[in-house]
């Protein structure tokens, strides 16, 4: 299991990601899920990716091989974002048939080849873009409402996401709402883990990124923030109305 989300707000697009790819009692590994592409000045793409593995990893290198040998269509001849998140699709719709086609070899049972994706970024003379791909290879944007997107274990770094997140909201303040995101996915499912990766991509700039870092696990700010969200949230419910008005006086 991994967690990826991006968040899209005016001044640009924020990526962030895990490293976790297998967690059990004797084995934890760590794998980037997170691809950028850039031509300085006419275009910066990032992908970032969930689900099975080799999927994931066959996609990337496909798209890489289709720039070195200068396919017909590769992501440096895309008009728009969305044709990139088109091309992405196929690729892994193609992958993934090659372990469910009736002449393929046999993985198991509960063998499940898909992966996810999420596409976002900026093409010389068109507006920043935000897609996830699916599975099936068709894809959606994020809405005015709702302005992220999440790949992976998504259900426990939400609400945060949602109370806080809004097209107006700065960007240092979505990646440190990212990051809370991502720190209650991994207290709550130990599949996810750091090193985490955050990248913001200002809007217009067509540079591969204004700010990047990664966390690892131990890293000094990502303590302050995880000890910081749990006294304040503590503190916070604690301020919460009593339900004296509402309970019945049993005395």
């Amino acid at each position: 299991m991994t967690y990826c989300l991006a968040i899209a707000v005016e001044d640009g697009l924020i990526f962030c990601s895990d490293s976790r790819t297998n967690a059990g009692p004797d084995r934890v590994s760590t794998y980037s899920k997170m691809h950028r592409f850039s031509v300085a000045y006419d275009r910066s793409l990032i992908l970032l990716s969930a689900g099975n593995l080799a999927t994931s990893q066959a996609v990337i290198a496909q798209i890489q091989r289709d720039l070195e040998e200068d396919a017909k269509f590769n992501i440096l001849k895309a008009r728009y974002v969305a044709d990139v998140a088109d091309y992405v699709g196929e690729i892994s719709v193609r992958e993934q048939a090659k372990y469910t086609a009736s002449s393929a070899p046999v993985a198991g049972p509960g063998f499940n080849a898909s992966a996810t994706f999420i596409l976002g970024g900026q093409i010389k003379g068109h507006p920043q873009a935000l897609y996830l791909i699916y599975p099936e290879g068709n894809h959606i944007t994020a809405s005015e409402l709702y302005p992220y997107l999440q790949i992976g274990e998504t259900k426990y770094g939400k609400p945060i996401l949602d109370r806080i997140v809004r097209p107006d909201t700065p960007y240092e303040t979505a990646m440190r709402c990212a990051l809370v995101s991502m720190d209650s996915t991994i207290r709550s499912n130990a599949t996810v883990g750091p090193p985490l990766e955050c990248l913001y991509y200002r809007n217009d700039s067509l540079k591969p990124y204004a700010r990047y870092f990664t966390l690892e696990e131990h890293h000094p700010y990502l303590a302050k923030l995880r000890q910081s969200w749990d006294d304040n949230i503590r503190e916070a419910f604690e301020k919460l109305p009593s339900l004296s008005e509402v309970l019945e006086d049993d005395d």
